[in-house]
């Protein structure tokens, strides 16, 4: 099978890296030859640091970069049978991209985006035959992450669905069928994550490295919010939310904070730039945490409250089903047990209960409890898992 991938940034190298490795021949366009370059000899690194660890021969090795082609121009992609970009997250540049490409293609050839928050029906409607089209959304880094979001557009076949679906899954991934809603699953359940630590440390209840500690010593999370931005980088992790803020007409769950904004207006973007919300240059003068358990557990539960009912919600409005939810979550984000099966854990009361005393302290609509957690608690029910 012949896979096109448009784009050789970091997300377009980690698919196009994992369509070689699994027997695919691989065309990778970009149209700047210093990116293909570049992804050229990041990917031989990292070739090289796998057969240092012994997960791949040298014949292997060989085999996966003589099967990937780098190319400047996109009739390159003439016989290709999947075609997926992993480009800039701006609408238009992504219709004139499948435009341009539509003309090149066989009428059979699938044509996905990598999208993480734009709509795939927006971007579907520039082809002639929106039908081929849908989202299929990697997490970084794409080879190690085994979570793949398959959104269908409405103008999407259930076939096209259906093939790529399986497709992704025989590739060894772990698939998960979302709705084409802003964020679809992971970027729209792990708003809170971010938006409520921020929340927190703006109305000066904890500071960062407390934030932290919280949530990686107490909720057991792999990352905490702070280091988990600025490993992102403030530019890419603001612009997700802003999008999702817009694109649900400005609720306020997902409002945006004039604190990350600041800092990505100051180029301060986190590990790549060297300073966040951490200094990377001197990290003597970062700040300890303040262990202080009941603080701690205040913060983790303010958290953890609010993803749930967001991933309740996700549920409600049928984004996903439960089980794809809890793979996201875990696949996705590596959070450390499934949303749906903490509030059972929790138990649905807590939730509630949590929720409201949230929306009677700051009567904002942020704090409003999901109508599928109210109605489990009125019933005196679980999530099904």
């Amino acid at each position: 099978m012949v896979i096109g991938v448009i784009g050789a940034g970091t997300m377009g190298s980690g698919i196009a890296q994992i369509a070689s490795t699994q027997g695919c021949q691989v065309v990778l366009f970009d149209k700047n030859p210093k990116v293909l370059q570049q992804s050229k000899e990041k990917l031989e690194k990292i070739l090289n640091r796998l057969i240092e660890k012994s997960r791949l021969t040298e014949e292997e090795k060989l085999d996966i970069i003589n099967r990937i082609t780098y190319s400047k121009d996109l009739k390159d992609f003439k016989t290709a049978e999947f075609c997926i970009e992993a480009i800039i997250e701006d609408l238009e540049v992504k219709q004139q991209v499948f435009k341009d490409l539509e003309q090149i293609i066989s009428k059979d050839a699938v044509i996905a985006t990598n999208t993480s928050s734009l709509s795939i029906a927006s971007i579907a409607s520039a082809l002639k035959h929106p039908e081929r089209c849908l989202g299929v959304h990697f997490f970084n880094p794409a080879p190690l992450m085994p979570l793949v979001e398959i959104i269908p557009a409405v103008q999407t076949d259930k076939i096209v669905f259906d093939q790529i679906f399986e497709m992704i899954k025989s590739w060894g991934k772990t698939p998960v069928r979302a709705k084409d809603t802003p964020g679809f699953i992971v970027n729209r359940v792990a708003r809170p994550f971010y938006g409520e630590a921020l929340r927190i440390l703006e109305e000066d209840i904890a500071d960062v490295a407390t934030i932290d500690w919280a949530m990686t010593a107490l909720g057991h999370f792999k990352m905490g919010p702070f280091q988990l931005m600025d490993f992102i980088g403030h530019d890419v992790n603001y612009a997700v939310t802003e999008t999702v803020f817009k694109a649900f007409y400005y609720d306020p769950r997902y409002k945006p904070s004039f604190t990350q904004k600041r800092l990505a207006e100051a180029g301060y973007l986190g590990r790549k730039t060297g300073k966040g919300f951490y200094d990377y240059n001197n990290e003597s003068i970062n700040p300890k945490p303040t262990e202080d358990e009941k603080l701690g557990y205040h913060i983790l539960n303010r958290i953890l409250v609010m993803l749930i009912n967001e991933a309740a919600d996700a549920l409600y409005l049928n984004i996903a089903s439960a089980e794809d939810i809890e793979l996201a979550m875990t696949k996705g984000v590596n959070y450390p047990k499934g949303l749906l099966s903490w509030a059972n854990e929790r138990g649905i009361h807590w939730c509630v209960q949590r929720m409201d005393d949230l929306y009677h302290q700051y009567h904002e609509d942020r704090y409003r409890c999901s109508p599928m957690l109210r109605k489990l608690h009125t019933e005196n029910k679980q999530f099904k898992l």
